[in-house]
């Protein structure tokens, strides 16, 4: 029954999300409404409960192992095979700065803020680890309204990867410094000073950061040499599997020797996705996009709408001052990261990151759907303080995706009449929609085949690359991907060709169509060709 219950709730929001669509509702950020869905379903299933018609609350309570094993790692994993390679690779120092120091600073802010309020008897009293591992898991950001805020302004390229990279990363770590405070928690740490505790602290977030992130490299490249040597370009099935093996096998070997998955499998998707992904077919290349964006969306729609319904599904533990000052402290966290952080980069690059640009940054940290299962994985004894934290994390979930999700638009609309004049060319309308935009493009760079010669004229006799960028292109390009000659990329054509032709006669067979369509789509193409 609970597998029934969470297909017709996927089910329910996709429909939601296509109304959305249809309507053009484009200024409502789906996790807006797919979140006011779950609240509206949980009142639904309430009553329904209130009047003894039927009983739910086991279909509608949301199971941490269920989000860390099937609804994380897809999401995780899309996250980093769909992103812009060049320029997150010419940016990795500012991202990681932003990702592991900011997260580090906006997790310790809060941390530390809630423990000496409650030393203080200011709010609910939590202990060190307790404590840091709730400004842990409140520090994961939701990097899907910022994207769209970013895009919606046209803003520089390079700023938007600052800002999309940072999120990305931001939930790894997010999820290992949570991981670290809890592994302090299980550990009798009543002899160890303050200061022992903060080094073993930093060994743990350490060992975890960059074992896991050596192992999803090396499964990433590990994948690339398979399948460069391996051809299974004439069996999309068969490469198909193989690469759906490799995307998960980081996750399960990570969590087997008590490593991180969730950072294997986001650093084994980049590389993937930078090298595995041009040794496979294009047919092959499109399924894998497309099924990773399906996936992903599917996931992510699930977590939201539980989130919505959790409000109804659990007991909840309310303090008023406990959420008031956890989300100032929330906000003020996010601006000590971003604030000197942008200032700090200013001095080293060339793309300045304008005051604009840092306020936008500061108000578009938005929580979503990790914070709230990493609340509910968290094994806090007495049971009033795990309900709590859980009731704390939904509100300022809840919070930030509502009342700054829903004043992103307004944000836009004051930024546009600032800029009016230099921009007047360029309006145009703005989309929150990531369903829409991700159905409606493939990406480029995810399609490319180059031949030697191709490869050549493109990237090692350009003499402006520097650092890792030149690296890769002069010799780990080359070594991971297999260089395509005419005759490969001639077998390419022919078998997008032959699946394109044989769908076209299906559709010809049925009912719809006719000769008049068929005349006249040539047509159409004939004109586009000129």
């Amino acid at each position: 029954m609970t597998i029934f219950f969470s297909l017709l709730v996927i089910a329910i929001c996709i429909i939601l999300v296509h109304l959305l669509i249809e309507y053009r509702l484009h200024f409502l950020p789906e996790s807006v409404a797919v979140v006011s869905l779950g609240i509206l379903m949980g009142a639904f299933i309430k009553i329904i409960e209130a009047q003894k018609l039927a009983n739910w609350k086991e279909e509608e309570m949301f199971r941490p192992n269920m989000f860390f094993l099937l609804l994380l790692p897809p999401i995780i994993f899309e996250s980093g095979y769909s992103l812009h390679k060049g320029n997150f690779f010419q940016n990795i120092g500012s991202i990681i700065l932003f990702s592991v120091f900011g997260t580090a600073i906006s997790a310790f802010i809060v941390g530390g803020g809630i423990y000496f309020l409650g030393r203080a008897d200011v709010i609910y009293k939590l202990n060190m680890t307790d404590s840091f591992a709730f400004g842990s898991l409140i520090s994961a950001v939701d990097p899907v309204a910022t994207i769209a805020i970013f895009n919606a302004l046209n803003v520089d390229p390079v700023l938007n990867m600052l800002v999309f990279g940072e999120s990305i990363l931001n939930d790894a770590v997010s999820i290992v410094l949570t991981n670290t405070a809890e592994g302090l928690t299980r550990e009798n740490m009543s002899d160890v000073s303050g200061w022992q505790t903060f080094l073993q602290a930093l060994g743990y977030f350490l060992k975890m950061f960059f074992g896991s992130a050596a192992l999803g490299t090396l499964t990433g490249l590990i994948s690339a040499l398979v399948l460069k040597h391996i051809d299974l370009r004439k069996t999309p099935s068969l490469e198909f599997g193989m690469m759906i093996i490799f995307a998960y096998l980081p996750y399960g070997l990570a969590e087997g020797i008590s490593l991180s998955g969730i950072m294997a499998i986001l650093f084994s998707g980049i590389v993937m996705s930078h090298y595995t992904h041009h040794n496979l077919s294009p047919v092959t290349q499109i399924l894998m996009q497309q099924t990773l964006r399906t996936v992903a969306f599917m996931c992510e729609t699930c977590v939201f709408a539980f989130l919505g319904l959790s409000i109804f599904s659990f007991p909840h533990k309310f303090e008023m001052s406990f959420v008031i000052w956890c989300i100032v402290l929330v906000l003020f966290g996010r601006a000590v990261n971003i604030f000197p952080l942008s200032y700090l980069l200013n001095f080293f690059r060339d793309h300045k990151i304008t005051p604009k640009m840092m306020f936008i940054m500061w108000f578009s940290g938005l929580r979503g759907a990790i914070p709230y299962a990493l609340s509910l994985h968290l094994g806090l004894e007495p049971i009033e303080k795990r309900q709590l934290i859980g009731t704390t994390t939904i509100i300022i979930v809840l919070f930030t995706i509502l009342l700054l999700g829903g004043g992103t638009m307004p944000l836009i609309r004051l930024v546009d009449i600032e800029d009016s004049k230099p921009r007047k060319r360029n309006k145009k309308d703005v989309n929150l929609s990531k369903t829409e935009k991700m159905g409606n493009t493939i990406e480029s760079e995810h399609l490319s085949e180059l031949t030697e010669e191709e490869y050549e004229a493109q990237y090692i006799k350009r003499q402006n690359l520097k650092g890792f960028m030149r690296l890769d292109v002069e010799y780990l390009n080359p070594f991971f991907t297999r260089r395509l000659t005419q005759e490969d990329l001639h077998d390419g054509r022919i078998q997008m060709k032959t699946l394109t032709n044989k769908w076209y006669e299906e559709v010809r067979q049925g009912p719809s169509g006719s000769e008049d369509d068929e005349q006249e789509l040539l047509q159409q193409s004939g004109a586009g060709a000129r």
